[in-house]
């Protein structure tokens, strides 16, 4: 996860280097461990189908510099009539721990072909749990982003006790 600071670096980063005719405007940049997700909106007139074409080589380089700079994959998303289409994305394997019971779940919605696999069933429970708790999970990362701060506002724990200089004298 990273601070809403660091997205903040983030998306001013693409937004300086990304050429001013690849997007109407840029919409969003999103980071995990492994994954920088752009989104921009598609130019009025023009198909997603006709805009991944048209941008290929310029998102390529813009990706090949990030992607060497944040050790992360970058992929790429378009707006376009309330729609969003990602592309080039990562689908990165989990691995979790589950009781009988949590299997159990998960095997009653690959029964009722909801999903295909276990693991299928599982990502369909995170796509439910992220729509469903959406404020919920906004007021979770903002939470952090404050911890961050904090932390970042703390003394400098690396040199241990000695590390912090008394103040002035009273």
């Amino acid at each position: 996860m990273i601070t809403a600071e660091q997205g903040e670096q983030l998306r001013t980063w693409f937004a300086e280097r990304l050429p001013e005719d690849v997007f109407a405007s840029l919409v969003s940049v999103t980071a995990d461990r492994e994954e920088i997700t752009v989104v921009g909106t598609v130019p009025a007139g023009e198909s997603v189908g006709e805009f991944r074409e048209r941008t290929r080589d310029q998102r390529i380089e813009v990706a090949r510099e990030a992607e060497e700079l944040y050790r992360r994959k970058v992929a790429w998303g378009v707006r376009s009539g309330g729609e969003t289409t990602l592309f080039t994305h990562l689908a990165v394997p989990v691995m979790t721990r589950l009781r009988q019971s949590e299997r159990q779940v998960l095997d009653t919605l690959v029964a009722g072909g909801v999903a295909r696999s276990r693991a299928d069933a599982l990502a369909w429970c995170v796509r439910l749990v992220g729509s469903n708790t959406d404020a919920w999970l906004a007021d979770l990362r903002g939470s952090l982003d404050a911890v961050h701060r904090v932390r970042a506002q703390g003394p400098d724990m690396a040199g241990g006790a000695d590390s912090v200089k008394p103040g002035p004298a009273s």
